[in-house]
């Protein structure tokens, strides 16, 4: 018999480092990492310009029910993320608005769901931030059980709890919470390599340059051909 439990935890990341990812973004902490992390592009925010990172509260539920939902929003505080997956899956609407209001009171930043979401109007009117799999009207019962503050898949990535959750417009990148003051060291880093090159780009100076990629080019067998100039002047007949 599957044990179902409601794990009680005060895990957390390191907030400095948390603070750092946020605002880094999806992409720059992706690439700093490793290119490791990134869940699948099915899961996209349901309005533009959202920008959040937290601790994970992960939530396993059965396809079309929301119970366990309803059962960890108290094991939900300030800054963290509601992180969703079903046990196979489903876009069935199973979030909406009054979920939404019940988090931000108790401090969360936003969710994210491998199913649906719906109440979308409202969602984006009050600023709650949701990456889901679906939009969908498609209602849920209240039925059975599964499990809060466990390990799960999310989209294709790993998440546990205490995990950094990190999600923008680029899309949604888990960061194990050991390994966040590494990536957010690395993620500084880069953005200040990318400012210094900022800089050289708009002064004039092509890619193709700094990267010495005039060289690929060569050595890849490509070259650069003169079209012939025309007989006649543009415009004469």
């Amino acid at each position: 018999m599957t044990r179902h439990v409601i794990v009680r935890t005060n895990r957390r990341p390191d907030p400095e480092a948390v603070a750092v990812l946020a605002r880094a973004g999806v992409a720059t902490a992706h690439e700093a990492m490793g290119r490791r992390g990134l869940t699948h592009p099915v899961l996209r925010p349901i309005y533009p310009g959202a920008r959040i990172a937290g601790r994970a509260v992960t939530v396993l539920s059965q396809p079309g029910d929301n119970l366990m939902i309803h059962a960890c929003i108290e094991q939900c505080g300030p800054g963290d993320i509601l992180v969703v997956t079903t046990t196979s899956p489903s876009t069935d609407g199973m979030f909406g608005e009054l979920f939404a209001t019940q988090l931000a009171a108790r401090g969360v930043l936003g969710l994210i769901i491998d199913a649906g979401v719906r109440d979308v109007a409202d969602l984006t009117a009050m600023g709650f931030p949701v990456w889901s799999r679906a939009v969908s009207a498609q209602g849920t019962v209240k039925a059975t059980p599964g499990s809060v503050n466990v390990p799960v898949v999310l989209a294709g990535a790993p998440v546990r709890p205490g995990d950094v959750i990190v999600a923008d417009d680029d899309g949604v990148l888990v960061v194990p919470r050991s390994d966040a003051p590494q990536v957010a060291a690395a993620s500084l880093a880069r953005e200040e390599k990318e400012q210094a090159k900022r800089e050289q780009f708009q002064a004039g100076v092509l890619g193709l340059d700094l990267y010495g990629m005039r060289e690929t080019l060569a050595r890849l067998g490509v070259t650069y051909v003169d079209e012939p100039a025309d007989d006649a002047a543009p415009g004469t007949l």
